[in-house]
């Protein structure tokens, strides 16, 4: 970039307000390179503009969660809901989830999802003797 000091446009004045904003920007744009290096370390991909030029772009980042993760928390859920269900028997946890569904309809959900299923049956039978004695 070139500077001059003219008697014309501000001279002196002008060019040392023009220095100053010169630097702002340059921080600014030293810290949007350091970003954007920062999102580049996970990957990136390249375009090619109209003029030629190759653009490296950080890569976009997809919240995926793994498969195995979710059924890992299915099979703890029911696991969850069976061992609840087995140590305080199924006439208080019908008596529970009656209060639940006469609630509101968040608390009518919880319930719909809380309700004694066949899997959740199922475990509550082999796990009920181990809490029972």
């Amino acid at each position: 970039m070139l500077y001059y000091i003219s008697a014309r446009g501000g001279g002196l004045k002008h060019f040392e307000a023009t220095m100053v904003e010169t630097h702002q920007n340059f921080g600014k744009r030293v810290a949007d390179l350091n970003r954007k290096n920062v999102l580049m370390a996970n990957g990136y991909y390249t375009t090619v503009r109209a003029d030629g030029l190759v653009i490296a772009r950080p890569a976009k980042r997809s919240i995926a969660v793994p498969f195995k993760t979710l059924l890992f928390l299915g099979v703890l859920f029911f696991i969850f809901k069976a061992l609840v269900l087995s140590s305080i028997g199924p006439g208080t946890y019908q008596i529970r989830l009656g209060k639940l569904q006469s609630g509101t309809v968040i608390e009518q959900a919880g319930a719909w999802v809380l309700g004694i299923d066949p899997v959740t049956k199922a475990i509550s039978t082999k796990v009920g003797p181990i809490f029972r004695g």
